[in-house]
């Protein structure tokens, strides 16, 4: 990608790609052979869906100059969460309402009543494949053009030495052991807290959780979770824009790591109040959210360079990594600890990531408005 072509054509093109990979899959779902069809074409846009997600961020880095890459940066991550509510709720909830009040454009799918949940999953995959479309029509109107934003020719017997160089350029920033060891510890707390947080608010009192249902566990962790997330990243951004992630990215570790408290407390005092466990899990979310903000800000301060679009899609590898290894073992700490303990527990592997934060060397500069920009 950093080779080959524009940023701007790869997200127009990836978006066309996802178009008909939708398409294939609603089309597909009415064969005799609809789950190898329907898996192969999920591959297709699960590839493209990553592809696409590549070229965005190289494209925001490139359009963008570093005041505003940090100022939007809250912006986007609230926006990827409206996504994740599209995607897997309001989508989904339609896809019911279509099972049970099938209308007529769709009884042609629909041969009896056992279909009509086949026959709601391709309306609603039809309505993603031409919302792809229309997205690739108006961006490629309406995407600017950005002077750095264009191809490097490369001749294709190149093409791998070329590929590899990328790669090693990235392991040989200065610091990079410091940078991996941020990448990877940086959450380490809040990898731990995400994948118990819902046993903990299901399971019983006397099995040391909070006794809550389902609904109000999706309430409370799903909406107002959510909101507290995003504003705390909203404001993160413009915090990060303001003052510049070197003089933030302390206070963002702190806002990442000690509302951790509030589960301890939770866990000691188990109340019967829910308004007290929302109050409590909006606090923590919204440190989340602002905290988060320095690891997207530090993310696009190392990837700065030659090859940006690439360095940046490695260090997302290591955030998706960072959350991945730390789940995998949390459940195990929890069962031998306890709640109260493994909140605890939680509370203080926020050390190792204090004494990196404070090793960081970071341009003091970096995301601050430059004086006399408009």
């Amino acid at each position: 990608m950093d080779i080959y072509k524009t940023k701007r054509s790869w997200i127009i093109l990836n978006q066309l790609i996802l178009g008909a990979g939708f398409a294939a899959i609603a089309f597909s779902l009415h064969t005799s052979k609809s789950i190898q069809y329907s898996l192969a074409f999920f591959w297709l846009v699960a590839f493209s869906s990553a592809t696409h997600d590549i070229a965005a961020d190289g494209f925001y880095m490139l359009g963008l100059d570093t005041h505003n890459q940090a100022f939007f940066v809250g912006i986007r991550s609230m926006f990827y969460r409206f996504a994740m509510i599209l995607g897997q709720g309001i989508l989904v909830m339609l896809v019911g309402y279509l099972q049970t009040h099938t209308p007529s454009f769709l009884s042609s799918f629909a041969i009896n009543a056992g279909q009509s949940m086949q026959a709601a999953w391709i309306s609603i995959f039809v309505l993603l494949a031409l919302l792809y479309f229309v997205f690739a029509i108006y961006h490629g109107f309406l995407l600017p053009k950005p002077e750095q934003d264009r191809n490097k020719v490369v001749a294709p017997a190149d093409l791998v030495k070329e590929f590899w160089q990328t790669i090693v350029l990235f392991f040989k920033k200065k610091n990079i052991l410091l940078i991996i060891c941020f990448l990877l510890i940086y959450r380490l707390g809040e990898a731990q807290l995400l994948k118990l947080a819902a046993p903990f608010f299901l399971d019983a009192k006397n099995s040391g959780g909070l006794g809550l249902t389902t609904w109000q566990v999706g309430f409370v962790y799903g909406t107002v979770g959510v909101i507290a997330l995003m504003v705390g990243g909203f404001l993160g951004g413009l915090a990060g824009a303001k003052g510049g992630l070197k003089k933030w990215i302390w206070w963002m570790f702190l806002a990442i790591n000690i509302p951790h408290v509030l589960y301890i407390l939770l866990a000691f005092i188990q109340p019967d109040s829910f308004l007290v466990i929302n109050c409590f899990v909006a606090l923590e979310q919204f440190g989340y959210g602002f905290g988060f903000s320095a690891y997207m800000m530090y993310m696009l301060y190392i990837a700065d360079g030659e090859y940006k679009t690439a360095h940046y899609a490695i260090a997302t590898g290591f955030m998706a990594l960072s959350m991945m290894l730390p789940g995998l073992v949390s459940g195990y700490i929890q069962q031998f600890l306890g709640y109260k303990l493994f909140f605890i527990w939680i509370l203080i592997t926020m050390i190792p990531g204090y004494f990196i934060v404070r090793m960081l060397p970071i341009d003091a500069n970096f995301g601050k408005e430059k004086t006399g920009s408009v």
